[in-house]
């Protein structure tokens, strides 16, 4: 696997909680992903549909900064994805639509797919607002994007940082993505390291187990975006992903991994060990160990 050189990050950092939460368990995988699933997606989709306003409003997201021209996308992703004129590229999970759309001012012909009704509205006024006519958003769950989307194929797909924590089948997540991808075309992800997620709140300690594949379910207010907002709809859901568990059901969908890169920095103060570096990215100190942060891969079809 290889390492990433540092990028420069665009992006305001949050101060992200670090959540003590409750497992839910069944001795029956089947039924983590089946019927409790749909539980669990509609505790998801009421806490994001309430955060919408409270993320479009937020210092993190910057909404006036973009609409007056912010590029929300890192340098490493616009350079692993190459030049993305002309493509048809599909966002899964999209949310609001900030990266989306920046790939659309990047010349991409873009369709944004979330399953929060007031997200994907958000996103259509956003579009609308900086004149990026051609863009597409649908509300849709990922599992349900290739028949929502009619079997269209895309020679891009992104999903951004974020996302897969969301999803409790990861080989469900796969097949559904390969079944999108036109041939030769591609995934691109980037994600939280696995391993950021099992550390404590010094960045020096495992408090996690890594092999934890339990929904853990959570109950706080305020969001990521804005700790300190007053919220009502606080319980979410959740599923921790092995970095192995993503790629070899990535692999056995039927995708080639043309690259796994792993990045020893992340762009927010998620540590305290953690500082800040000229190019505005977060890293463990130069002279102690390091750990990768932060993962980005592409896989071919």
């Amino acid at each position: 696997m290889a390492g990433a050189p540092e990028a420069e990050s665009h992006w305001p950092v949050p101060r992200r909680k670090r959540y003590s939460p409750t497992l839910v368990t069944t001795s029956d995988p089947g039924q983590q992903h089946s019927s409790a699933r749909l539980g669990w997606r509609e505790s998801n989709r009421a806490w994001w549909d309430e955060r919408v306003p409270l993320h479009a409003a937020s210092e993190l997201f910057d909404v006036t900064g973009f609409q007056a021209g912010r590029d929300t996308l890192r340098p490493f992703e616009a350079a692993e994805v190459g030049d993305v004129t002309g493509k048809a590229l599909l966002h899964l999970q999209c949310g609001i639509g900030l990266d989306t759309l920046s790939w659309a001012r990047r010349g991409a012909r873009v369709t944004g797919l979330d399953f929060s009704e007031p997200a994907i509205e958000r996103a259509r006024t956003l579009a609308a607002e900086i004149g990026v006519a051609g863009a597409r958003f649908v509300a849709a769950d990922v599992y349900n994007a290739a028949q929502v989307l009619e079997e269209e194929t895309f020679d891009i797909l992104y999903t951004g940082i974020g996302a897969l924590c969301w999803l409790p089948d990861l080989g469900l997540w796969a097949r559904t993505v390969a079944s999108l991808i036109a041939p030769g075309g591609f995934l691109y992800l980037v994600e939280r390291h696995p391993i950021a997620e099992v550390l404590g709140k010094d960045g020096r300690t495992v408090t996690r187990d890594y092999f934890l594949r339990e929904a853990a379910v959570t109950d706080e207010t305020g969001s990521y975006a804005d700790q300190s907002a007053q919220t009502t709809v606080n319980r979410s859901v959740q599923w921790q992903h092995g970095l192995g568990d993503v790629v070899s059901t990535l692999v056995a969908s039927g995708l080639r991994l043309e690259f796994l890169h792993e990045h020893a920095f992340t762009f927010y103060p998620q540590f305290s060990v953690l500082h800040q570096t000229v190019q505005g990215v977060y890293r463990i100190p130069a002279g102690q160990p390091q750990v990768p942060l932060v993962y980005s891969l592409r896989a071919t079809k």
